[in-house]
């Protein structure tokens, strides 16, 4: 997402690092290609320009700390402002209204407002509630059936809307119904246009003001860029929105969206859309965006990411096993999977602090195919094999490959990597265990 910006702000810091100390003329050129690496990602010029000036006034002449290099005054600059541009610190969803609570999700066709619906359900199921979705969009084929097959997958609830209803009507018809289904929070997701028209923003009005939501979230395409500023500013005049949500930001999208629509609508982003699946949704944390844009990596995201994967009681005994210098293949398929539930390896290696910055790692493009491909070997084993990789001879390990739809080669490229993790096992060992988090144990 980010990737063409924090390359050329890296640029600018390298350079910055040639100079013994700030001042006006170096500040100067150095802000003039990061003005240009923002103006790239579509950010808003008004953004741009007030923030090219507010760090200006801050590094030309000023604090630079005994301890910092220029450079790292500047990055550290930087990176503050770029916190509080995007809004200083995370704002979770308003959930003070009467219960059951009610979120509103409002937005234009294909931003992926129903399936975002889906994984708002599912993130707050994590956080300890009982959503109830509610598909209020009666114009559009399918929609209702959608949701409801979504809902099905998700194992989450669904009001039962028909065409014959009103939007109104079903979200009051929801709200009466969702005690009784256990539910303790509605998400309302409304019907949106190919573009902003005065009718849309008519039906979401009363919808509004019949649900009172708790909460208003418009859900936008990151990848619209500055459409999605713009339409962000339409929605909130005839809304009052209390956040966005912006969807497909793992993919090209230049970031221009996040960066800017605080600044110009004064709403936040509460959540971002990284990925397909069920749990692809992140609350947006500012602080830690903006320590991604500038290379320094997000470990708070990545631990977040493994305590919710991990099972503790299976880490203990994990840890056990690797003391013993007793991990076996089943084990690598277990790590496996628990590093595959907590999403795309090449998302996680950019949360890793100083990886950004390393351009190999950087560019280094891991196909997570390949975590599926390494499960089916090791699955393809028999029990004693997986627990003594030693028996696997030359006609096992043809059987192996047939089983699991790969060749001899990979079976052997597996072996070695194996038998390298335990190596690396063993070396550990010797120098001690316990500065390993146990989130942080290799697969």
């Amino acid at each position: 997402m980010f990737d063409n910006l924090s390359e050329k702000l890296n640029s600018v810091f390298k350079k910055l690092k040639g100079h013994g100390r700030l001042t006006e003329k170096n500040i100067e050129e150095g802000l003039r290609e990061v003005r240009l690496a923002l103006l790239e990602a579509d950010a808003h010029y008004k953004v741009v320009k007030q923030l090219i000036s507010d760090i200006k006034a801050r590094a030309v002449g000023q604090e630079v700390l005994s301890s910092l290099t220029p450079a790292q005054q500047v990055i550290k600059i930087v990176n503050e402002e770029l916190t509080a541009l995007m809004g200083g610190q995370n704002q979770g969803l308003n959930l003070s209204g009467p219960a059951p609570n009610t979120v509103m999700l409002a937005g234009l066709q294909g931003s992926g407002k129903t399936t975002t619906a889906g994984k708002l359900a599912v993130y707050l199921r994590k956080e300890g509630k009982n959503p109830y979705l509610v598909p209020v969009d009666v114009y559009r084929p399918a929609a209702i059936d959608q949701l409801q097959k979504l809902g099905a997958q998700l194992s989450v609830p669904v009001f039962p809307s028909t065409m014959e209803m009103t939007p109104v009507k079903i979200a009051e018809k929801a709200r009466q119904k969702a005690p009784s289904e256990g539910c303790d929070i509605l998400i309302l997701d409304t019907a949106g246009r190919l573009h902003v028209d005065e009718e849309l923003m008519e039906e979401l009005a009363e919808i509004q003001k019949s649900a009172q939501p708790s909460d208003v979230l418009l859900v936008a395409d990151a990848m619209t860029g500055q459409d999605a500023v713009t339409m962000a500013q339409s929605f909130d005049r005839a809304l009052d929105l209390g956040g966005v949500i912006l969807t497909k930001m793992d993919g090209d999208a230049r970031g221009g969206a996040a960066l800017s629509i605080k600044a110009v609508t004064g709403k936040p982003v509460k959540f971002i859309g990284v990925g397909e699946k069920s749990n692809a949704l992140e609350a947006f944390h500012p602080d830690r965006m903006a320590s991604r844009i500038l290379g320094m990596g997000d470990m708070l995201s990545f631990i977040e990411k493994a305590q919710s994967t991990v099972d503790e009681k299976k880490a203990a005994e994990l840890e056990k096993k690797l003391r013993k210098n007793e991990f076996t293949l089943e084990d690598f398929r277990d790590q496996m999977a628990q590093v595959r539930k907590m999403g795309s390896i090449n998302d996680l290696i950019k949360m890793i602090p100083g990886m950004g910055k390393n351009k190999q790692l950087s560019n280094l493009q891991v196909d997570d195919r390949e975590l599926a491909r390494i499960e089916a070997i090791i699955n393809s084993m028999t029990r004693a094999e997986r627990r003594n990789h030693n028996i696997l001879n030359g006609s096992r390990r043809k059987r192996i490959a047939k089983g699991s739809g790969t060749s001899v080669q990979d079976v052997n490229k597996l072996l070695k990597n194996y038998n390298q993790v335990l190596k690396m096992m063993k070396k550990i060992n010797k120098g001690g265990m316990r500065g390993l988090p146990r989130q942080m144990m290799p697969f």
